[in-house]
C-alpha cells in the first residue's frame, strides 16, 4: 500500500519522529530570569580600590592584619595579594562563607591601590531521599522498601558583595594598620 508515493511504515515513521519532536519541545526548559542583576557600571567611584602613599608589600601586609582583626581564616598571602574567609550561619539551615580577595599594586611612584572585593555563597540544607529493596532468596521475590533521608548542604548562589559601607569600613580599618 503506497500513500502519496511512500510506504505506509515510512509515513508513519516520520509521523512518530514529528510527535517525538513536539513532545520533546514541550519539555525544554526555559532559561531562569536574572534576580536582582545589576548591570554593570564600571565606575572609579564603585568602591572597590583606594589609594595609599606605601609600597604594594606593607598594604598587602596591612590588608593580612585588617582581616585577621576580624576573624577572617587566612588562605594565602603575599606581598601582592591576600585571601580570607570568615564563616557565617544565620539560621540552622543555612551557611554563609565569606571570602575577600585583596590585591596590592603599584601605583604611580612609591604608592600603592589596593583592591578588595568580597564573594559570598550561599549553602542551604536540602534532604536528599534514599531508599533500598530486600530481596529474600529460595523464598522468592520478597521486596522490602526501606526508606531514609540524609541533610547535606548544597551551594544554592554566589554573589558579589556590593556595599559601599562594607568595604569602606575594610579600607578605613586598612588605613589605621599602615598608620601603626
Amino acid at each position: 500500500m503506497m500513500a502519496l508515493g511512500m510506504p505506509v511504515r515510512w509515513v508513519r515513521a516520520m509521523a512518530v519522529l514529528a510527535l517525538c519532536g513536539a513532545v520533546a519541545g514541550c519539555f525544554q526548559r526555559q532559561a531562569a530570569p536574572l534576580v536582582r542583576f545589576e548591570p554593570e557600571a564600571f565606575s572609579a567611584a564603585a568602591g572597590f580600590s583606594r589609594f595609599y602613599e606605601t609600597s604594594p608589600a606593607l598594604a598587602c601586609e596591612a590588608a593580612r592584619r585588617t582581616l585577621l582583626s576580624q576573624g577572617y581564616v587566612i588562605g594565602s598571602a603575599s606581598g601582592e595579594q591576600v585571601t580570607g574567609r570568615k564563616f557565617f550561619q544565620p539560621n540552622a539551615e543555612t551557611h554563609v562563607p565569606l571570602e575577600m580577595r585583596v590585591v596590592c599594586a603599584t601605583e604611580a611612584g612609591d604608592a600603592a591601590v589596593v583592591f578588595a572585593v568580597a564573594v559570598q555563597e550561599l549553602h542551604a540544607v536540602r534532604k536528599a531521599n534514599h531508599s533500598a529493596s530486600l530481596g529474600v532468596g529460595g523464598l522468592g521475590s520478597l521486596s522490602l522498601p526501606v526508606e531514609g533521608s540524609n541533610d547535606g548542604m548544597v551551594k544554592v548562589g554566589t554573589q558579589t558583595v556590593s556595599d559601599p559601607h562594607f568595604y569602606r569600613s575594610f579600607f578605613d580599618l586598612l588605613g589605621e594598620h599602615l598608620a601603626q
